[in-house]
């Protein structure tokens, strides 16, 4: 017979704490040994229409939907205030729809793009598509959830939010999330299960700001550059 606290304890407090040590540990690791690494490995010069379709909806979406449960966990008090007003609630639940709804085009796109792009396909590691697939499944999942779970400016700030803070913490309170639907829970995990990919996919190019760029000397770069000619 499960022991379903047993069960809670580990995705909620032991997976969530492993994912993020895991994540800075790793990541130090991969930047001292293979810094170079350390980047988006974009493919647009393989081919750049699909590419502007789907990354400008996706970046757009994925970023506002992130900035606004950053908010939420970050200004609590603030975000409660926001959302007690009817008709600011309304706005932030039509906005977040149409946002995870960008997200999840933009990211099918870009995923069509891979797989219908030879030159694209071939440059697509194995890691690429298991982080493709999280990606999918967890801005496919959020949007569900938006539709089927009205009202999560509200209830998000009252369950994700505190079980979050106690982690931060190191008191975890998993009594907060616990007795939230399972596609809602597998949500929650599936943010930390993309933090346990970071370090081993080309999200780490997310930390890597070029700020050496500041005082790095001038670089010339000359394309296609051929000698010419002495004169006959």
């Amino acid at each position: 017979m499960i022991d379903w606290k047993i069960f809670d304890t580990a995705l909620f407090v032991a997976f969530p704490y492993v994912a993020v040590v895991v994540a800075v540990l790793v990541g130090i690791l991969r930047y001292t040994n293979d810094r170079f690494s350390y980047s988006s490995l974009s493919s647009q010069f393989l081919e750049n229409r699909t590419l502007f379709w789907g990354s400008v909806p996706w970046h757009y979406g994925v970023i506002l939907v992130l900035s606004a449960h950053l908010l939420a966990l970050v200004f609590p008090a603030w975000w409660g205030d926001l959302i007690s007003d009817q008709i600011r609630l309304y706005v932030l639940e039509v906005s977040g729809l149409a946002l995870a709804l960008m997200a999840v085009v933009g990211l099918t796109l870009l995923v069509v793009r891979r797989i219908q792009n030879p030159r694209a396909l071939a440059v697509t590691s194995r890691m690429d598509w298991v982080l493709l697939a999280a990606l999918l499944t967890q801005v496919g999942l959020g949007f569900w959830i938006a539709l089927v779970y009205r009202w999560g400016s509200d209830w998000y700030l009252h369950t994700a939010v505190p079980w979050m803070v106690s982690l931060l913490v190191f008191n975890p309170q998993i009594q907060y999330v616990t007795a939230l639907p399972w596609l809602v829970k597998l949500h929650m995990l599936g943010g930390f299960f993309i933090i346990l990919l970071f370090p081993f996919t080309r999200l780490v190019h997310l930390v890597a700001f070029p700020i050496t760029y500041l005082w790095r000397p001038i670089q010339v770069v000359i394309w296609n550059w051929r000698p010419q000619r002495p004169a006959q």
